[in-house]
């Protein structure tokens, strides 16, 4: 566990580059490479071993110095592949030690702000770390690829069509799918799963399943800015039993099994937003009494084994974290 003092954060010389502007052993093998075979070839054509003309001029040059830069391009190439894997060690390390830092703090710090010496030091990696977040934002649950975005419109809450005698047009729809409900419920895999984006845009156009959806989208990604990933969770699975006395009203003790994610990490820092952020509260509370509605009525009608499908979602997995840092399962 990191240090729990904030103002002192953990490896603070990750990004000393001060060891990297001396020659390596890439560029001394390099030199000496160079050096034995201007020897060689050099002393082959001063020898004698080449003509006097233009052409041989010509060949003499590629010959001794065409070599000497595929050793340089070479050797160039490595020590960049191996700056580059050094670099993102570095940043990893010091994206774990703020993280660690941040979770012994709300561990500990009773929901007292971050110090400015954390923030700073987020600052400081944000630009590299850019890139990483958004693609493990899309695959750790929140997928926010452009065939979403077209599916949401279709389904706008407040805009649904009516027919002449007030009847809403999604009364004709077919009834969702519990295949097609558990699938959207764990948003697709990648921006390329079709099957995956196809199910989402069938539940979208239920009504109940697309507040549901949502608010799961919306709850996931305010998670993933904490760096809090379903894909990183390995909870517990309760029985489908214990899912449907939840879905009949059960509360406390009695349903304590739901709440398998025991991962310290995700639930400390999910406590500490969840105390400080009241947006993120809101959210994690609306998303909570939609996940109820739902599936109250999602037992009716499934099986066990779609009670168990449906609790390997990510959706469900939100569900077990926040239930636990809620009090739900107490």
């Amino acid at each position: 566990m990191a240090d729990p003092k904030p103002s002192r954060p953990a490896a603070p010389g990750l990004y000393d580059r001060s060891g990297q502007g001396g020659a390596t052993g890439i560029e001394l093998a390099a030199a000496g490479a160079s050096v034995v075979w201007l020897l060689l070839s050099g002393g082959y054509f001063v020898t004698g071993g080449a003509e006097g003309t233009g052409v041989g001029f010509l060949l003499v040059l590629m010959v001794v110095f065409l070599p000497v830069a595929l050793i340089w391009v070479a050797a160039l190439t490595v020590r960049s592949s191996r700056i580059m894997r050094e670099e993102s060690a570095r940043l990893q390390a010091a994206i774990d030690a703020i993280r660690q830092a941040y979770v012994a703090q709300a561990q500990n710090g009773k929901g007292e702000p971050p110090h400015p010496a954390i923030m700073k030091r987020l600052d400081d990696i944000a630009g590299a770390q850019k890139g990483l977040e958004a693609t493990l934002a899309m695959l750790g649950g929140v997928r926010q690829a452009e065939p979403m975005a077209q599916a949401s419109s279709e389904v706008a809450a407040d805009d649904q069509p009516t027919l002449s005698l007030g009847t809403p047009a999604e009364a004709l729809q077919p009834p969702l799918a519990n295949e097609d409900f558990i699938r959207a419920l764990h948003f697709p895999e990648t921006a390329e799963d079709e099957a995956g984006f196809a199910a989402l845009r069938r539940a979208l156009k239920d009504r109940q399943a697309a507040k549901l959806i949502q608010a799961a989208q919306d709850i996931l990604t305010l998670m993933s800015q904490d760096g809090i990933y379903m894909d990183d969770l390995r909870p517990d699975m309760a029985r489908p039993e214990v899912w449907r006395a939840f879905a009949k009203g059960a509360r406390g003790r009695e349903i304590a099994g739901l709440g398998g994610v025991h991962d310290r990490s995700s639930l400390a820092l999910a406590l500490g937003r969840m105390k400080q952020d009241p947006i993120f509260r809101d959210a994690a509370h609306h998303f909570l009494r939609r996940f109820d509605q739902m599936f109250a009525q999602f037992e009716q009608t499934a099986s066990d084994e779609e009670i168990t499908a449906f609790a390997g979602t990510r959706t469900a997995r939100a569900f077990m974290l926040l239930g636990r840092v809620a009090g739900t399962f107490d």
